[in-house]
């Protein structure tokens, strides 16, 4: 079980996983408050996560470019 968690949690977004480390809050529970949220709102929540989840992707994208050629 912890190989399949580690596996998404490198390869999927890791929102749930930011979020916990910047609150302090177990990974778990924040997940498992998306998808009680998404049930009970027909899914409104997922918009939110995937709109973090690009946040989190610029913002590594933008780390990476500042190592690039034209900063030197």
């Amino acid at each position: 079980m912890k190989k399949v968690q580690h596996f998404f949690e490198k390869y999927a977004f890791g929102v749930c996983t930011r979020l916990g480390e910047k609150l302090g809050l177990a990974t778990t529970s924040i997940r498992m408050f998306f998808i009680y949220a998404s049930f009970l709102t027909f899914g409104s929540p997922v918009i939110i996560y995937l709109a973090l989840a690009f946040v989190i992707n610029i913002r590594k994208h933008l780390r990476r470019r500042n190592n690039s050629v034209w900063y030197y």
